[in-house]
């Protein structure tokens, strides 16, 4: 059975600004879904406005990997979906964090930082370089893949030491970036992916949504530690005198 994956945004953007719905008529998420789907995933959307965010045990439970976009509306995350979505990555569920997600509620929870880095909208070049061509994610990405317009990202950024960092960015602005980077928490395989800003036509194109659909292979299969349990416990040896 081919992976579940669940795409969410909070579908702000879209519904407010004429632009970016001409970018994304189905919105964000129904462009990825689709391109997912394309390369032979099962998919779902799921977006801020519906009950529990479309979030609820249920759809998580069904969900191999959830990707995340999110911008202007993290606030409005419920924290108790947030959480709900932190436990369901540490018990194995797979998390992709897009672009502007770096600040969301679950991306923070997870790895305990702020996310926080520089930025500049300039609508300038980017070449983002392949920093470990034998990574899974990586598989069939020439040496770099050349993107133009782009908002720039970059150093430093408050995120714990990454397991693999598949991409770095360079900018024509002169920054660098580290723009794929791989966590494990719990069970759970994390991945974010710095492209993506509203305004660009990122996500239409090909070797971006074959990186996503790379992540999404790799981010399927949960990893192979288990959580431990909270428990109490006889000792080993013996714990003071016999007298």
């Amino acid at each position: 059975m081919a992976p579940t994956v669940t795409v969410w945004n909070e579908f702000v953007h879209e519904r407010e600004d004429d632009a970016v719905a001409d970018l994304y008529p189905d919105g964000i998420h129904g462009t990825i879904a689709d391109a997912l789907a394309d390369r032979g995933f099962e998919t779902a959307t799921a977006t801020l406005q519906e009950p529990e965010h479309g979030l609820t045990e249920a759809v998580l439970a069904e969900t191999d990997v959830l990707v995340w976009w999110s911008h202007i509306a993290q606030d409005e995350v419920e924290d108790a979906v947030a959480e709900r979505v932190a436990d369901a990555v540490r018990s194995g569920m797979g998390l992709i964090v897009l672009h502007s997600a770096v600040l969301s509620k679950v991306f923070r929870s997870l790895l305990g930082t702020t996310g926080t880095l520089k930025w500049r909208e300039a609508d300038e070049r980017e070449r983002l370089w392949v920093t470990e061509p034998t990574h899974p994610i990586a598989d069939g990405i020439d040496e770099c893949i050349e993107l133009e317009p782009t908002e720039m990202y970059g150093e430093p950024f408050d995120v714990p030491t990454p397991d693999s960092v598949v991409f770095t960015s360079w900018f024509e602005g002169g920054e660098v970036f580290r723009s794929g980077c791989c966590w494990q928490r719990g069970r759970g395989k994390i991945f974010f992916f710095r492209p993506g800003h509203e305004t660009h036509p990122i996500y239409h194109d090909d070797e971006i949504q074959q990186v996503l659909a790379n992540a999404a292979e790799w981010a399927t299969t949960p990893g192979e530690r288990e959580l431990p349990t909270l428990e109490n416990v006889e000792p080993r040896e013996k714990i003071g005198d016999d007298d």
